[in-house]
């Protein structure tokens, strides 16, 4: 069995939240945050078990600023 960590990007849609694993590609949801996280985890294991990944690179996670013009 292996180990590894990975990123989870979650977000509120209506009244779900949403998570989503960039370095795999894997989503799910749930109605809270715990839920939503542990149900990304169980997705990404299941697709992990027929799709392993090759050797991972680290990710890095930044912010960037972007400036926009407010629509009319």
């Amino acid at each position: 069995m292996k180990t590894q960590f990975f990123s989870a990007i979650i977000h509120k849609e209506a009244d779900l939240y949403v998570a989503d694993c960039p370095e795999v590609g894997t989503v799910s949801q749930g109605s809270t945050i715990e839920e939503a996280l542990e149900n990304l985890k169980e997705a990404t294991e299941l697709y992990l078990s027929g799709f392993p990944l090759p050797n991972k690179s680290t990710t890095l996670l930044t912010t960037f600023e972007a400036e926009y013009a407010k629509a009319a």
